[in-house]
């Protein structure tokens, strides 16, 4: 197993959410519960029919069944808990009164919150789980294929590209099943399976719910509550429109990335067609990417910047943007080999109103060089930098 950046707690109850298949159960078995002995730790699988149907009617077994227990485990790990979110009422009950500490992880947080599920009340961390970063992947790291199929963990146990096809495809099918369907978030799912497509093709774009709802026939309404949906189900997130006010953040529209770019290529009907360098699909691709393992490093080094992109009414754009405070970082991409002067005008000009703003150009050029106050850095090396990780 490739190791993962997520440190979970090993003294404290915590949450482990991320999309399906990013690994959350690998992760538990392989490289968290190393620090325990296998007596230690308790596990329940809700994607077990029979489990499943057992907690949802009677939650109070847990209770029985760990009291019954010779010896009191260190943990107790409930795999999937959105599927039986009653439990979380019964682990509340254990950790505040037996001192049992919790490990739970799940593909979903609408379930949950929609359900008014017992979230702990700040008695258990949260943690997520993403697919794989160039730090995990290391030598592992081939851009082309990433580009083309994603990095959830499954795809590098393929290595035909027609299996790695099939992977993705067959991923959306499962997400649709077993996320949507079975959890009953949709009661139609024709229109969401028409949706799916057009977010996929809509993927990095600044959103307009009017057009995407009548490409994919759904109202205005239905086109923001699937995009909800998304984002609850783990499998995307929103990047903001950046304004130094918050008022008029909100009436910007937000951009939408997929978890995945092999998820989101697929969703959009494009994952058989080759990715071409120097290509307009290239370069959407390559900021994906990039603004894609910012997101997962923010929440893994719990840097908590705040992230966002900035358009201006006359066409200027910087493509990411960091923020702490007064603290900000202007992250222009560009998915050149060889980066020149002019590609530094959109990042220039925004500084001049930022003046306190860090500037980095990150892209695929290798010679690494600072000009005119902004760092320009292979991609890596720059996220390398911006987050301090060696």
């Amino acid at each position: 197993m490739i190791p993962r950046l997520v440190k979970c707690s090993k003294t404290k109850s915590f949450f482990l959410f991320g999309g399906r298949a990013t690994g959350k159960s690998s992760y538990l078995q392989k490289q968290w519960s190393k620090f325990f002995n296998k007596n230690e730790i308790f596990w329940i699988d809700l994607l077990e029919p029979e489990k499943e149907r057992e907690f949802n009617l009677r939650p109070f077994r847990l209770t029985e069944r760990i009291l019954a227990l010779k010896k009191k485990p260190k943990f107790i790990v409930i795999d999937e808990i959105q599927k039986a979110p009653k439990l979380l009422d019964v682990a509340h009950y254990l950790i505040q009164k037996k001192n049992i500490k919790f490990a739970l992880t799940g593909s979903s947080v609408r379930k949950l919150k929609h359900g008014s599920a017992n979230l702990l009340a700040g008695r258990a961390f949260l943690y997520k789980l993403f697919p794989l970063t160039f730090l995990e992947l290391k030598d592992k790291f081939e851009l082309s294929a990433i580009l083309q199929f994603g990095s959830l963990p499954e795809i590098f146990n393929l290595s035909a590209k027609k299996d790695k096809i099939r992977y993705l495809n067959s991923y959306i099918h499962t997400y649709l099943k077993e996320e949507i369907v079975s959890e009953q978030i949709i009661r139609n799912i024709e229109p969401f399976r028409y949706f799916l497509e057009v977010a996929g093709q809509c993927n990095g774009l600044i959103l307009n719910h009017s057009k995407i709802a009548r490409s994919a026939g759904i109202d205005y309404k239905s086109c923001q509550r699937y995009f909800e949906i998304l984002e609850d189900t783990l499998l995307g997130f929103h990047l903001p429109a950046f304004s130094m006010s918050i008022r008029k953040q909100q009436n910007k529209a937000p951009k939408f990335y997929l978890f995945d770019l092999g998820v989101a290529r697929a969703l959009a009907g494009l994952i058989d067609v080759k990715i071409q360098p120097a290509t307009y699909s290239f370069g959407r691709c390559f900021e994906h990417l990039v603004i894609a393992e910012a997101y997962r490093l923010n929440e893994y080094l719990e840097t908590n910047y705040k992230m966002s992109y900035f358009h201006s009414k006359d066409g200027l754009e910087i493509d990411l943007i960091l923020q702490k405070g007064q603290k900000k970082i202007l992250i222009e991409i560009k998915s050149k080999r060889k980066t020149i002067s002019d590609d530094l005008k959109s990042l220039k000009l925004v500084k001049k109103d930022m003046l306190s703003a860090k500037g980095f150009l990150l892209s695929l050029d290798k010679t690494a060089r600072k000009e005119d106050g902004i760092f320009i850095l292979h991609w890596q090396e720059g996220l390398k930098k911006i987050f301090k990780v060696s």
